[in-house]
């Protein structure tokens, strides 16, 4: 890195707009990257940014108002209205432990910000060092991603919201298996659907149908209240789908990355590398023989950063992101230093200023196992 750094793109952005260098469809940028074409840009603009649709009512949902503001102020996200819907749920099938209410019928559990409505965090003498934000945060989740669901602990299973924006409510829920890999699958756009996917696995691998009658039973109050309160029950709603037109590259957890681009394409441009090619390039450097070899293998990565600095410099933040967000991705802490430098500056450009917080503190106890903070 030069002395100046990739810290060194904390200036007003000044750009000539009329320049058709800079405008061209899919143009080569400064540094080997390209932005994306006139036609994907235009693309992005008949989905404008909508505002949150989901109305946030946990009063409805009987919460007591200072449960909600805890919750909110220990993880400072703001939670969806289905979040406190499905507590009310477990609720009504066991009311004295209704984060348990799912764990004996279809091995799910209540978890993350659960645990506050819960109060479990006021029974351990460790509540005041916690950062909820590491709180059933996996191996590879990245800060998008907050659990609020526990399956196979074997396989690491887990269910959370994902966000594009930390002030902003999640654009839908999805799930990963930590031991399985990086990759998060969306599975609806609120708990309610989540779990009738789930579920309906659930039957589909039941040995004995004749054992299925529990699982009906939750299955059919699940769409009844789901259906009551409004919820969809799609594994991809209409509001998923205008999601998908914003984002500008899957990235290697699946979910895609949302940056803001302007109508000249200024916002993002595409790594010099396909995700292919940058696989191999991670796994050439965790591979190495030693050290000397190790260096070798990081020069591809090296040249990016250079890469990276010009397109911050022009206000492509979204190119760090994406670097950084598949490095922690391809998850081996010989990465870890350079993530530390990419993604934080990558989140503040992007005024996303909690997530940069959530990956420092991520980087410096990333753990593979131990995962719940509250444990004693």
């Amino acid at each position: 890195m030069t002395s100046r750094g990739l810290g060194g793109v904390w200036r007003s952005c000044r750009r000539n707009a009329e320049d058709p260098a800079e405008v061209a469809a899919g143009s080569k940028m400064t540094g080997g990257g390209k932005r994306r074409s006139r036609a994907a840009v235009q693309g992005l603009e008949q989905c404008e940014k909508t505002k949150d649709v989901k109305k946030r009512r946990s009063s409805e949902a009987d919460i007591p108002s200072h449960l909600c503001h805890e919750v909110e102020t220990c993880y400072r996200l703001k939670m969806p209205e289905d979040f406190y819907h499905f507590w009310k749920f477990c609720e009504e099938l066991d009311p004295d432990k209704p984060w348990d209410a799912l764990q004996s019928s279809i091995g799910l559990q209540l978890v993350g910000p659960y645990d506050i409505l819960a109060g479990k965090h006021k029974k351990t003498n460790k509540s005041g060092d916690v950062n909820f934000n590491l709180h059933w945060r996996f191996f590879y989740d990245p800060p998008e991603f907050q659990t609020v669901l526990t399956g196979d602990r074997k396989m690491q299973y887990h269910v959370g919201y994902f966000r594009d924006m930390p002030d902003e409510l999640p654009v839908w829920v999805g799930e990963n298996e930590a031991k399985k890999g990086c990759m998060i699958s969306q599975v609806g756009d609120n708990i309610f659907a989540a779990v009738k996917l789930f579920l309906s696995r659930k039957f589909k691998e039941l040995p004995d149908k004749k054992k299925s009658g529990i699982l009906k039973a939750i299955d059919e109050k699940l769409t009844e209240t789901a259906k009551r309160m409004g919820y969809s029950l799609e594994q991809k709603t209409v509001m998923m789908k205008q999601r998908d037109k914003k984002v500008v590259t899957k990235s290697f957890h699946g979910a895609g990355l949302v940056v803001p681009v302007d109508k000249n394409g200024v916002g993002y441009r595409e790594l010099p590398e396909t995700n292919a090619s940058l696989k191999r390039i991670c796994k050439a450097i965790v591979d190495a023989p030693n050290d000397d070899q190790r260096l070798k293998a990081f020069a591809p990565i090296q040249e990016m950063l250079t890469f990276v600095q010009f397109a911050n410099d022009e206000c492509d933040y979204g190119m760090g992101y994406e670097l950084g967000i598949d490095l922690f991705c391809y998850g081996s802490h010989y990465f870890h230093k350079i993530i530390g430098q990419l993604l934080p500056l990558a989140y503040n450009l992007l005024k996303r200023t909690l997530f940069a917080e959530i990956i420092e503190a991520h980087l410096a106890d990333r753990r593979e196992e131990n995962v719940d903070q509250l444990a004693v």
